[in-house]
């Protein structure tokens, strides 16, 4: 019977006497995931060799781990079966104390091998430890409760009443960051409280906002720099992503209603923004950014994701328990019904992409972490009018921003409907410009996508310098 490969959480041992070695295995899964399982009566490549397994061994294994690993951890130890009758012992053991050590020594995980920690690495764990026991959203900020804006506090206690998980109603600003728990034990503010309920300061942006001309950011069409309370920075992120992509206009029968579909779903815009505003990496003093790109929408926060922890394993559905960054802030979001229990922000993404057809990815920088929206409009690459597919059909291929036929605009039409989207406006000059027309080639082309309906003419006259075209709203 095989087992499979030893890993960083997982490691195998022939039998009980390599128990000092097993010691610092264990000291070492601890102090980097937090858990782990270790196996007595294994071979290095996972076949299962057993050996003496007694009630007494048992005991001897959990006192083993009790008496010589501190802060103290008490295992789960099991003996188990193998398929040809061998026998051969389960450890699994966890722990949020770290660092823990063995015999004295304190070790760390690095693939299947246990490392020695040196001073600055045992310094940066005891660090981590204490902000965990009281991370800084917690912590006092010596702003008075006075500082919370009132409309802001309302606001969010009647999203939480709607959701069912904030009680009793809005009885003064006093009273409800008490029921959060956002008054520190000095009467101030926490700095969670700060953050969900005060105005910022202009001079350092809680968020940024960009519109960009291609890829980079070389060129800016829009810059907002943005310092309000967090449910606002979270209502005006979406606004404005939505409002400068691509949308679908589907019109009902019922009324004749119109509904825009973004082209990429707002509900995942919407929890990336939320995630990072959530879990960002408050002390580094850097702002939460939403750029949109000709190609791209890519959400970035500050802060990594926790040692042991990726975005691949929350998409997997294999993502541990780990600590969060900020419990208060997360606390209070859930209890106004703007995200749910930790570790669902990331599958929820992923299902509304999937159901939308949009691909989207994680990144992670030295200081960040990122989030990337591909843009499926600006991914539609045209053939020549009667080409065929490689199956030899001929298709019609529509473009879902303007639901037209895209052979049905020319190559100058289709550039024109680019920008328009792109920037929320063309001129004939900015056409001219860009496609390397005549103005008058492309004061007819906008004049002739404005007959057909595709584009609508706003200014005062004919000779207004202010004029321009833009997508119907």
């Amino acid at each position: 019977m095989n087992l499979g490969s030893e890993s960083e959480t997982v490691e195998f041992k022939k039998s009980t006497g390599e128990h000092k070695e097993a010691l610092q295995a264990i000291s070492a899964m601890l102090n980097k995931h937090g858990r782990g399982e270790l196996y007595f009566g294994v071979k290095d490549d996972g076949n299962v060799i057993g050996q003496d397994v007694s009630d007494a061994t048992l005991r001897q294994v959990t006192s083993w781990v009790s008496d010589k690993i501190e802060p103290a951890v008490f295992p789960t130890v099991e003996r188990l079966d193998a398929d040809d009758g061998l026998r051969y012992i389960k450890v699994a053991f966890s722990g949020a104390n770290a660092p823990y050590s063995a015999d004295g020594r304190y070790f760390t995980r690095v693939g299947t091998s246990n490392k020695a920690l040196s001073a600055s690495e045992l310094s940066a764990i005891v660090i981590k430890r204490e902000r965990a026991r009281s991370p800084w959203d917690s912590q006092p900020s010596g702003r008075p409760v006075s500082d919370a804006d009132e409309r802001a506090v309302r606001n969010f206690v009647e999203r939480g009443g709607r959701a069912g998980r904030v009680g009793g109603g809005f009885a003064g600003v006093e009273d409800a960051l008490a029921k959060l728990d956002l008054v520190a034990p000095d009467g101030s503010l926490r700095n969670a409280a700060v953050e969900l309920f005060c105005e910022g300061s202009d001079t350092y942006p809680r968020m940024k906002l960009g519109l960009l001309g291609g890829n980079t950011k070389a060129k800016i069409l829009d810059l907002r720099r943005e310092c309000g309370t967090m449910l606002k920075l979270l209502d005006f992120a979406e606004y404005f992503v939505t409002s400068n992509i691509r949308r679908e206009f589907v019109i009902g029968e019922t009324g004749m209603y119109r509904k825009e579909i973004p082209e990429i779903p707002a509900e995942a815009i919407r929890e990336a923004v939320a995630n990072a505003l959530c879990h960002r990496d408050y002390e580094t003093g850097t702002a939460v950014e939403v750029n949109v790109y000709m190609d791209t929408v890519q959400i970035v926060s500050p802060g990594l994701f926790p040692e042991g922890d990726s975005p691949q394993e929350h998409l997997d559905g294999t993502a541990s328990e780990f600590c969060l960054r900020n419990p208060a802030i997360a606390r209070a979001l859930f209890r106004a019904g703007v995200i749910e229990q930790y570790g669902t922000g990331i599958p929820r993404i992923k299902e509304a992409c999937e159901a939308a057809g949009v691909k989207f990815r994680f990144e992670q920088t030295v200081n960040s972490t990122v989030v990337v929206f591909e843009r499926p409009g600006s991914q539609v690459t045209v053939a020549e009018n009667g080409s065929a597919s490689e199956d030899g059909e001929r298709r019609v291929i529509t473009d879902t921003a303007w639901n037209v036929p895209l052979g049905d605009l020319s190559k100058n039409e289709r550039r024109a409907m680019e920008l328009a989207a792109t920037n929320g406006n063309v001129t004939t000059r900015a056409l001219a410009d860009d496609a390397q027309v005549t103005k008058r080639t492309a004061s007819t082309t906008l004049r002739r996508l404005a007959k057909r309906g595709l584009l609508e003419w706003i200014g005062k006259g004919p000779s207004d310098p202010g004029q321009f075209y833009r997508i119907p709203r």
